[in-house]
């Protein structure tokens, strides 16, 4: 059974600035990522690649199909999942890297990465000490991890979220554009810790701008057709 199952999923947009104009995005795609595997979304700008992981994420809902993980021994449609079951999912099961950074205003960058193994009950003392650790090995000097990311560069912001991404393990984990706004010797370091997830079994699918980074860590690569 694969680790994530996208099955048939269509999804248009309604363009209310526009009389209501309909844009449909997605026609009944499908995809099975496996654990241990990268899966990189390779098509041009437009094509609904990041349409695809929100869709996952449950910030963009689909109109049809559904979307298949596991969770405590049962399967889950993440198209049907309540309000209160998507939160669990996204602490439990799956992990994010967006092209945005939300976060608490005022809340430190190194209390901002320990809070999800707060939230799996990690002492305050080893959860900060594993964050330092992460954010020291993604190059975001030791001066700014007492300061909230708000006051970030564009740059520095994007480590804050690739270090959520991957302060635990999740068995599912979409990535859209990881590697924008990094340096080569950033972008290395968030491959080797794509490698890693791998090996722990995640199921990767994500979306790269980087075709080299792409090449480098991906399994294999989807093409999704662009609709008129």
């Amino acid at each position: 059974m694969p680790a994530l199952q996208i099955d048939r999923i269509s999804k248009s947009y309604i363009l209310h600035t526009q009389g209501g104009r309909v844009l449909p995005v997605l026609d009944r795609f499908d995809l099975d990522v496996e654990a241990g595997e990268c899966v990189a979304l390779s098509s041009p700008s437009g094509s609904g690649k990041s349409t695809i992981l929100r869709a996952i994420y449950g910030n963009a809902r689909i109109d049809s199909g559904a979307i298949w993980v596991s969770h405590e021994g049962e399967r889950i449609n993440l198209a049907a999942a309540t309000p209160r079951l998507l939160l669990a999912l996204r602490r439990e099961v799956l992990g994010y890297i967006s092209q945005f950074l939300r976060v608490i205003p005022r809340v430190p960058a190194l209390d901002i990465i320990a809070a999800p193994l707060y939230a799996d009950g990690v002492a305050q003392e080893e959860a900060r000490g594993r964050a330092a650790r992460l954010l020291g090995r993604l190059n975001l000097p030791e001066r700014l991890w007492s300061l909230p990311p708000a006051t970030f560069s564009g740059g520095e912001q994007q480590r804050v979220n690739i270090a959520l991404a991957f302060i635990k393990h999740y068995p599912v984990l979409l990535l859209d554009e990881p590697t924008a706004s990094l340096d080569a010797a950033n972008r290395d370091v968030v491959v080797q810790l794509i490698e890693e997830a791998k090996q722990k079994g995640a199921a990767i699918i994500g979306a790269f701008h980087d075709r080299d980074t792409a090449a480098r860590i991906a399994s294999r690569q989807v093409s999704i057709e662009a609709m008129a």
